[in-house]
């Protein structure tokens, strides 16, 4: 039992990270937090009463806080906030605002000059990214993309020279059409990593070629169950010079002697001083 010995939280907006699937991923402090917050907000009151009861903390403090209500639970909330209460939020799984309802309500906190404080936990995303065996030191948490595909592949299109590993969300009725887009658009040679139903039962963390992943998918039915964690690998680095670098080139050489129109292209641009040198000198000898 959590409440023995209560500590008087102060007034603040504890952000709360709960469980994604085993109810034993709560830390410590987060069952603290929530044994002793005046008012618990949640996204779905049942799913977190059920959570509070496992832990054998009262669930009679629960306060509705989801999308459709989130800028009117946020008035509330702050004229708790202001008479001294201190409020836990926490959404249905895993860290709240990421993906998940709950940036507004930080947003409004914040900006009326009270705390918001992080206890935080599980996440989804990170959970799979460590057991995805990508080594890539840098990653874009994307989260959902688009559910219609036309509009998914331009969302793709504009990922699809990022060297970072990419990490979505995505719904188990869309899993394949996704799988099937994020090959099209980045092509069958990148890592794909699907995770799906982290922390809980029949959790699956499978790594294929992203032009093996819808044969895998179709080969059991099963691995189309469940919430999913898609990772990509990234980019390979282009081999040459970025256009840009040469755009910028280009120009300061009908401006500058080649010396000197190096030198500053490979300080704006970045780019490799010698190819600069051995580009620049095929432009003008192109020009002679």
């Amino acid at each position: 039992m959590h409440n023995e010995h209560p500590q008087k939280l102060e007034p603040a907006l504890y952000v709360v990270a709960t469980p994604i699937g085993n109810l034993r991923d709560i830390t410590l402090r987060a069952l603290d937090v929530l044994a002793n917050a005046d008012v618990v907000a949640a996204e779905d009151t049942r799913n977190t009463a059920h959570l509070l009861t496992h832990h054998g903390i009262s669930a009679k403090r629960l306060m509705a806080v989801h999308q459709h209500n989130e800028r009117e639970a946020a008035d509330k909330i702050i004229a708790q906030l202001q008479s001294g209460q201190s409020v836990a939020f926490v959404s249905d799984a895993g860290t709240p605002a990421v993906s998940d309802p709950g940036a507004l309500l930080v947003q409004v906190v914040l900006e009326a000059g009270l705390r918001a404080i992080p206890v935080p936990g599980a996440n989804a995303a990170v959970a799979a990214l460590s057991a995805s065996g990508l080594p890539a030191p840098h990653f874009l948490f994307y989260g959902f993309l688009p559910n219609k595909s036309a509009a998914r592949r331009t969302a793709l299109q504009t990922l699809s020279t990022l060297p970072y590993t990419l990490v979505f969300y995505e719904a188990p009725h869309r899993i394949l059409e996704c799988v099937a887009d994020l090959c099209a658009v980045l092509g069958g040679a990148r890592q794909i990593v699907l995770a799906r139903e982290i922390t809980k039962l029949f959790e699956t963390i499978h790594s294929c070629r992203l032009s093996e992943a819808v044969a895998w998918l179709l080969s059991d039915s099963n691995q189309q169950r469940g919430e999913f964690v898609v990772l990509v690998s990234g980019a390979s680095p282009q081999p040459g010079l970025p256009a840009e670098a040469i755009k910028t080139l280009s120009l300061l050489l009908e401006e500058l002697p080649l010396k000197q129109a190096v030198q500053f292209t490979a300080k704006i641009s970045g780019a490799n001083r010698n190819e600069l040198y051995q580009h620049a000198l095929t432009l003008k000898s192109a020009k002679d």
